[in-house]
């Protein structure tokens, strides 16, 4: 049995000057662990979001009329109050449980040996960005569900997601300098997708502002254009983002590009599908609440399958391992896959 050694005095000093490097000289986490609390705060990422949007679909957007507390005096739901409350007071909560998976992310990489600054930095990120929405989401209440305040709401745990996609991804990683794997037609095809994509999302927003689900059942102010003609447009940028998928995979095949890119790029012209079958079957079936919850799940996993397509454009090796410069083109081919 391994004893546990005695806190003293001093150490208790020194974790409260700094609790994150008192942990870290006491517990070395393994890869997998730091790996792990990455892909935890990201999936936390995304259910945030889920909830969120279950939160407008349900109409339970004031549930709890005001912010930080639920209502005035109480920071729960009273027995006054109906199951709106209760919807809206459980997505709150679970920004606590975001919270939590942030920690444990930051904690880890913090503690993981060598000290990876870039690791760390990732997470505070994250921390930073869940505090900022959370104040966000407040002034959304405070303002009645303005839908331009909804709008940034989603776009900022959109900002989430993609600092904790790239942890995520990082943790993978060594800490050597990104070196391409395809030259720079492809990298520009790439980023050119993603800007579609990010014009995707923002147009998505708009639709969800000047839809049929305004989040509470009470008179909610809309964004003042033609529904029909957004969701068009949304539509159009879709099948723009599935062209350029669609284009990239035989541009890269053609190209004898590495298999790990390809492997990305077809998950997500599969997610792609999946999402534009939602897309089309909810429009025309006037938007049901279950549908249109997914699609929300849906643009979040787009997203991510994007930001991975960008990320598999380049491999970095671990500086630590100390391998001489042979032994490193012989891990970065093995890292490639076969062409």
């Amino acid at each position: 049995m391994v004893r546990v050694p005695k806190l003293t005095p001093a150490d208790a000093v020194a974790a409260l000057r700094n609790p994150l490097a008192f942990i870290a000289d006491r517990w070395t986490p393994q890869p997998r662990t730091v790996r792990r609390a990455a892909l935890a705060a990201l999936v936390m990422s995304v259910v945030i979001v889920v909830t969120g949007g279950a939160v407008r679909l349900t109409g339970s957007g004031l549930g709890c009329p005001t912010w930080p507390e639920c209502t005035a005096g109480s920071l729960t739901p009273t027995n006054a109050l109906s199951y709106h409350s209760a919807i809206e007071f459980t997505n709150r909560m679970l920004t606590y449980v975001l919270c939590a998976a942030v920690g444990w992310a930051i904690i880890a990489a913090r503690s993981e040996k060598p000290y990876r600054r870039g690791l760390t930095r990732l997470g505070w990120a994250q921390f930073w960005l869940v505090m900022s929405n959370a104040v966000l989401g407040g002034i959304v209440v405070l303002v009645g569900l303005n839908p331009y305040t909804v709008a940034a709401h989603f776009l900022l745990a959109t900002a989430l997601i993609t600092v904790a996609a790239v942890m995520w991804q990082r943790t993978g990683e060594g800490d050597g300098e990104p070196r391409p794997l395809v030259g720079k037609a492809v990298q520009q095809l790439v980023w050119a997708l993603v800007v579609v994509s990010l014009l995707l999302i923002a147009a998505g927003t708009v639709v969800t502002g000047a839809g049929p689900h305004p989040g509470d059942s009470g008179d909610v102010e809309r964004i003042d254009v033609s529904w029909s003609g957004v969701a068009e447009l949304h539509a159009v940028l879709a099948w723009v983002v599935v062209s350029l998928t669609f284009a990239l995979w035989f541009f890269l095949k053609g190209v004898g590009a590495p298999q790990g890119p390809r492997d990305r790029v077809r998950d997500l012209f599969l997610i792609l599908l999946g999402q534009g079958v939602i897309g089309y079957v909810q429009y025309f079936t006037h938007l049901p609440t279950v549908l249109v919850g997914l699609h929300m799940f849906g643009s979040c996993l787009v997203w991510i399958g994007v930001l991975r397509v960008l990320l598999s454009l380049r491999e970095r090796a671990d500086v630590t391992a100390g391998l001489p410069a042979q032994s490193y083109d012989a891990v970065s081919a093995s890292i490639a896959g076969t062409k």
